[in-house]
């Protein structure tokens, strides 16, 4: 598949590519448009529109492979495509589109499991109510910042995006040793927070004290019955902070979601071990295809 086919991901061809993500049968966190805009500069990413409703995305960032193709992927006659009548190479393929291509090219595809892509997926209502044993850590957390702190929660607009960059900005210079993970996902917060207003479809929330933002969370609709949220980053000085955004963002959302998308862990064991603590109700499973 050539390269000179594909452009940069932009705002222009916004509408088209959420046409496309509507079609498709199975929507995992990674496909989401502020994810590919947001992301789209560190991972090289560019997209091509073809004449099938398809957007197909490439990451030329790292690793020079595309990502799977976003769409109406039972109206897609897949066999006789010719930009997938060689070897070629996927990543971040959802399962269900796995199971469409097992049957159409047999022994041509090898499939592996990605644990570390897999999204995270919550039931909304349990993390609002929080009750039980498997939650009571997280719910006396949330406790003691109720008692500890005089604080407002409000719904993001776009006219405290400035102050959540500011917030934002002060988080990234707290940590003492940054990644080269922490500092792509900084440019990629401030790359989706820029146009909150103009995507449109973001959703977010911020925790105050003594009027200064000490959490934000953003999110967007992911499909008809879930969440998905991006970035949530909160003032770890003010203990239980973290529930607390959580627990307010979702419980505004609650009669409009069953399920929240905490999208991957990358790997990452303490990332994991965080995730694995809200206790999953199901994971999004994504595997690596190759097609000889």
């Amino acid at each position: 598949m050539s390269t000179d086919t594909f452009e940069n991901i932009c705002l222009k061809h916004r509408d088209a590519y959420k046409a496309a993500l509507a079609a498709c049968p199975e929507v995992t966190s990674d496909y989401s448009f502020a994810n590919i805009y947001g992301w789209a500069p560190h991972y090289g990413l560019r997209w091509r529109f073809d004449d099938l409703g398809l957007v197909w995305l490439r990451q030329t960032k790292g690793r020079d492979v595309c990502w799977a193709p976003v769409g109406d992927w039972n109206k897609i006659d897949w066999a006789t495509l010719p930009c997938l009548a060689g070897p070629m190479r996927f990543i971040r393929v959802p399962e269900t589109l796995l199971n469409i291509w097992k049957p159409v090219f047999g022994d041509r595809l090898t499939a592996t499991e990605d644990r570390d892509d897999f999204d995270y997926v919550y039931s909304v209502p349990e993390l609002v109510e929080l009750k039980g044993n498997k939650f009571h850590k997280k719910k006396n957390l949330l406790h003691q910042f109720e008692k500890s702190y005089i604080y407002e929660y409000t719904p993001m607009q776009a006219d405290c995006v400035e102050e959540v960059l500011d917030m934002q900005a002060e988080w990234h210079g707290w940590q003492e040793h940054p990644s080269e993970a922490l500092a792509a996902e900084n440019e990629a917060i401030s790359r989706v927070l820029k146009v909150f207003d103009s995507l449109g479809s973001l959703l977010g929330g911020t925790v105050r004290i003594d009027g200064k933002v000490v959490a934000y969370t953003v999110g967007e609709c992911l499909d008809k019955e879930t969440l998905l949220i991006h970035f949530e980053k909160g003032d770890t000085r003010y203990k239980g902070i973290y529930q607390a955004i959580n627990n307010c963002f979702l419980t505004e959302q609650d009669d409009r979601f069953a399920f929240v998308n905490r999208e991957q862990d990358l790997g990452d064991e303490g990332l994991r071990k965080a995730k694995m603590s809200y206790n999953p109700v199901k994971f999004m499973q994504k595997y690596i295809v190759e097609l000889a």
